[in-house]
């Protein structure tokens, strides 16, 4: 079974760079653009997916819904499938977040997997919950599916599946309303643990 992750279109908070992370940010005109052009290049390619499930945030569910309108395929919210939480670190840009908590923001580049954000998650926290959502996805389907969610969710399950250090998640970067495709047999065993 193929899981096409899709992360959401463009939100303003993407285009000046901010920090968007647990923010439930809303999708700006260019990302209802691109979602709308997703559609069009899922119908020409022939992409067949049998259900859509999105994380519960504004900027995935807006994206879910105008893809399900255009393929009549029903889109589920389901918890676990949320951007990172960056705590303290939300509202700033990389630089600023650099420039007012040093210490921190090194420890964090050095060791992301694992290293909480103050008020926040870390990505292996994230991970976790995750592979449980996709546990359940995986559990409930038998035909491909699409699943709407966030870059870093994208990213880290990219180095997870790799095994790639999480310190070079950014090869993996998915641009707003791109689809990366993940086997769910790379998941499978990992998941039911």
């Amino acid at each position: 079974m193929k899981l096409y992750f899709i992360r959401h279109g463009q939100t303003d908070w993407n285009l000046k760079g901010m920090i968007q992370g647990s923010i439930d940010t809303e999708l700006n005109e260019t990302g209802i653009k691109q979602a709308e052009e997703l559609c069009s290049k899922i119908i020409s390619s022939g992409i067949r997916f049998s259900k859509i499930y999105t994380s519960r945030q504004k900027r995935a569910l807006k994206t879910a819904q105008i893809i399900s309108n255009a393929v009549s395929v029903e889109y589920i919210p389901i918890d676990g499938l949320e951007e990172v939480n960056l705590g303290d670190w939300e509202g700033l840009s990389w630089k600023q977040v650099e420039e007012r908590y040093p210490a921190d923001y090194e420890d964090w580049y050095n060791n992301r997997r694992y290293t909480k954000v103050h008020n926040g998650e870390s990505y292996q926290d994230m991970l976790e919950r995750v592979l449980k959502a996709l546990n359940i996805i995986i559990e409930n389907n038998n035909e491909d599916v699409a699943i709407v969610t966030h870059n870093a969710v994208i990213m880290c399950l990219q180095c997870y599946v790799t095994d790639t250090p999480f310190e070079e998640m950014g090869r993996f970067k998915a641009g707003n309303a791109n689809i990366t495709i993940i086997d769910s047999s790379s998941l499978s065993k990992e998941v039911m643990e």
